[in-house]
């Protein structure tokens, strides 16, 4: 709070969550307004990227790091008890995401090398930063976080290989999905039955969801060993079938695993249905990535990476930015009918995708309503949040 408090420049740098947040929601909305009508051949995006490489890009080492290092800069402090990033690091730590985006954006005359450098240099800061703060904060249990990052920068090393050697990336985008998959799944396993419990003994229910135990362990250890399975499966000869059952049978111990938190019994409180609402879709891009696993369907292995990627990722980014955007401004920590808006938005886009991955006669018509909604939940949250974002707290 010291360091808060002595900060006396732009409130947007007094604390990680803020800028990170905001324009990584404003990234997530303009990089769909441009690549669905680049994918449709109607305007051309200069960058060195085909259009469906830099839609991976950009959302899974664009978006998704920004939104991960809004959360990780505000959490750190309060694991390790050391001050937070602000002031001009955190404008510098910024500063790297969003040139990277820029150069990214215009790479086409630029040279492949100097584009991969400038877009590792934020992930890699970002290690070192957490790094530091959990090492001096002798908080060695969440250097496993540090791990996770590691890795996934990882897989944005492979998916630049993958594309000078080949055109296209499969592994990278596959493995890049699985971490953050299995994030959502520690992080979300721990925080969606929390908030719950919490909300449903406000409103004094006797029915609550169960601790986090044996069974969610199983269900984890399963998930990892499935989704490692669906990231190696095209470099090995796995059978078909019994990836396809394996994936299938994992998520329905998701679906149980979800429907012991008691989901229904948060309707009534769309910041805590949310997480319920976005938690969903781990669960059916399992069921999906079996089924085309089991048949061959090249629809339900679309659906299964959209409803991983819109669906778990755009739905519970969008959870936790909403809410923990609340309770770091002295907002009350309840949704009013635009934050339930957004929400409803995230629906849409994952209802219309999956609509198109299994129809794909209608992809041209679907896509375009899909992509709308998208930028409307990201658009209309940083007209939201914008503001409480924007402006110092109280």
């Amino acid at each position: 709070m010291a360091r808060l408090r002595a900060w006396q420049g732009p409130a947007i740098f007094s604390y990680g969550f803020r800028p990170f947040f905001l324009f990584g929601a404003l990234d997530a909305a303009l990089l769909i307004a441009l690549w669905v009508p680049w994918y449709l051949g109607f305007i051309q995006v200069p960058s060195m990227f085909t259009p469906v490489s830099w839609h991976v890009h950009e959302l899974l080492y664009g978006y998704v790091p920004a939104i991960i290092a809004g959360f990780l800069l505000t959490a750190v402090p309060n694991w390790t008890g050391r001050l937070p990033v602000v002031g001009w690091p955190l404008a510098g730590l910024f500063g790297l995401w969003l040139g990277a985006r820029v150069l990214v954006a215009f790479s086409a005359s630029l040279t492949p090398a100097l584009v991969y450098l400038a877009a590792l240099a934020f992930p890699l800061a970002l290690i070192g930063f957490l790094t530091r703060e959990i090492l001096a904060g002798r908080n060695w249990r969440n250097l496993k976080v540090v791990l996770v990052l590691t890795l996934f920068t990882t897989t944005q090393i492979l998916f630049y290989y993958e594309n000078s050697r080949y055109g296209t990336s499969v592994y990278a985008e596959r493995a890049a999905i699985a971490l953050i998959i299995m994030l959502i799944q520690i992080i979300g396993g721990r925080v969606v039955p929390s908030f719950t419990r919490n909300w449903l003994k406000k409103q004094g229910s006797p029915v609550l969801p169960p601790a986090f135990g044996q069974f969610d362990r199983f269900v984890m250890v399963m998930s990892a060993a499935g989704l490692c399975a669906w990231v190696v499966f095209p470099a090995f000869d796995i059978e078909e079938p019994v990836l396809g059952l394996l994936l299938m049978a994992i998520g329905a111990f998701n679906l149980f695993r979800q429907w012991r938190w008691r989901p229904l019994k948060t309707l009534a409180e769309p910041l805590v249905f949310i997480l319920h609402l976005a938690f969903l879709p781990v669960s059916l891009g399992f069921v999906f990535a079996g089924y085309a696993a089991f048949t061959g369907d090249g629809g339900a292995e679309s659906a299964a990476i959209h409803c991983w990627t819109v669906g778990a990722i755009g739905g519970m980014t969008l959870a936790i930015m909403t809410r923990a955007s609340r309770g770091h401004t002295g907002h009350p920590l309840t949704a009013p009918p635009a934050t339930a808006a957004i929400y409803l938005a995230i629906m849409i886009a994952l209802v219309l995708r999956l609509a198109a991955a299994f129809n794909p006669n209608w992809t041209f018509t679907l896509m375009p309503f899909a992509g709308l909604a998208w930028v409307l939940a990201f658009a209309g949250f940083c007209v939201v949040y914008g503001p409480m974002l924007l402006r110092p707290r109280g």
